[in-house]
């Protein structure tokens, strides 16, 4: 995460979104009198809604949890993909 004041922000706007879209990271813009901003790429923001989407029903959450916990143990299958066509 880089932190940029609002000026060189303003000034260095090109890169300042070039290298956040590269780098799949977030800038955040701090200003003296008024609250900060973040800037990310629409790739990262779009990641984050779709996690907090999945992650904001409890049955979702719990049914992922015990996923991960069942993977973590070595309780998986690998199964061939089905060619549908």
């Amino acid at each position: 995460m880089r932190v940029i004041n609002f000026s060189d922000a303003r000034n260095q706007l090109k890169q300042v979104i070039d290298q956040v879209v590269a780098d799949c990271d977030v800038a955040v813009i701090s200003r003296r009198d008024a609250e900060d901003a973040v800037v990310m790429s629409l790739n990262t923001y779009n990641s984050m809604m779709e996690t907090y989407h999945l992650l904001k029903s409890p049955a979702n959450l719990k049914h992922l949890e015990k996923s991960l916990a069942q993977y973590r143990k070595g309780q998986t299958k690998t199964k061939a993909l089905v060619d549908a066509g």
